[in-house]
C-alpha cells in the first residue's frame, strides 16, 4: 500500500484556513471586518507576512475586499467576481498553448446556442429593444474596433442576460475577455463588420419572433462562420 508523506504547510495556509472556518462558520458575515493584522498576528502566533498572505489569498478567492488603510472585510462574491478569479490563469493558458482557443471557441458555441433558444422562448418586447439598442450601439461604433467588440460581447452578453441566470452573463463576458487579442484579428477582415451586424440583426428578429429554432440555427451559423475564418486566418 502507497502512503504518502504528510505534507509541510507554510503558515500563511494555516491562518487562511482558520479564517475562512470562521467565515463558513458564520462567526465572519458579508460586510463585517477582519480583525486587525496584529490581533490576527497575536491570535494565531504568527507574524505580519504570514497574515497578509493569508489575507491576500482571501481577497484572490473573493472572500473578502482589502482596501488601503482599512481592515480587510468580508464580502459577497457575485458571478462576475468568481469567473475573473480564473480570467488570468485563462489568459496565461492561451498564451502559452494557443491551440486552447479552439476549446474555448467550442464551448462557447455550445453555451451561446443554447441560451439564444431558452432567450426566444423567454423574451419580452423590453428585451428585444435592449438588444436593438445593443446592435445600433455596435454599428454605431465601425470606426471604432475597441468599441466595436465591445458592443459586440454586450449584445451577446444581453442574450445570456435575458435567462436571468447571472452566471451566464458573466461566462459570456469572460470567453470575450481571454481571447480578445484572437477576436481583434478577425474583426478586422475585410467586410467582416457588416456581416456581423447583419448576423446580429437576424439572431433579433429570431427572438423577437419568440423563433427558437431559427435562433439557434442563426446563433450557430454567426459563430461558426467566425471560426472558419479563425482557421483560415491560422489564429
Amino acid at each position: 500500500m502507497m502512503i504518502e508523506p504528510i505534507q509541510k504547510r507554510k503558515l500563511y495556509q494555516e491562518v487562511f484556513d482558520r479564517l475562512l472556518r470562521r467565515i463558513e462558520s458564520g462567526e465572519l458575515s458579508p460586510g463585517d471586518q477582519l480583525p486587525s493584522e496584529r490581533e490576527l498576528m497575536e491570535t494565531y502566533g504568527v507574524g505580519r507576512v504570514a497574515v497578509r498572505e493569508a489575507l491576500q489569498n482571501l481577497a484572490r478567492s473573493g472572500i473578502v475586499e482589502i482596501s488601503h488603510g482599512e481592515r480587510a472585510r468580508v464580502v459577497t462574491p457575485t458571478a462576475n467576481l468568481l469567473i475573473e478569479q480564473i480570467a488570468q490563469g485563462a489568459r496565461h493558458l492561451l498564451r502559452i498553448q494557443p491551440e486552447t482557443l479552439s476549446h474555448i471557441r467550442e464551448a462557447r458555441t455550445f453555451l451561446e446556442t443554447g441560451m439564444v433558444e431558452r432567450a426566444a422562448n423567454q423574451a419580452t418586447p423590453e428585451d428585444v429593444q435592449a438588444l436593438q439598442n445593443h446592435l445600433d450601439n455596435q454599428r454605431d461604433s465601425l470606426l471604432n474596433i475597441e468599441q466595436f467588440m465591445k458592443h459586440d460581447m454586450l449584445f451577446h452578453r444581453e442574450i445570456a442576460r435575458i435567462i436571468g441566470n447571472p452566471i451566464f452573463p458573466a461566462i459570456v463576458e469572460a470567453l470575450f475577455g481571454w481571447a480578445s487579442a484572437h477576436y481583434q484579428s478577425i474583426v478586422r477582415a475585410p467586410g467582416v463588420e457588416q456581416l456581423t451586424l447583419c448576423e446580429h440583426q437576424k439572431i433579433i428578429d429570431a427572438i423577437a419572433a419568440h423563433d427558437a429554432h431559427s435562433a439557434v440555427q442563426t446563433m450557430s451559423d454567426h459563430l461558426n462562420r467566425a471560426n472558419d475564418l479563425y482557421r483560415q486566418s491560422g489564429t
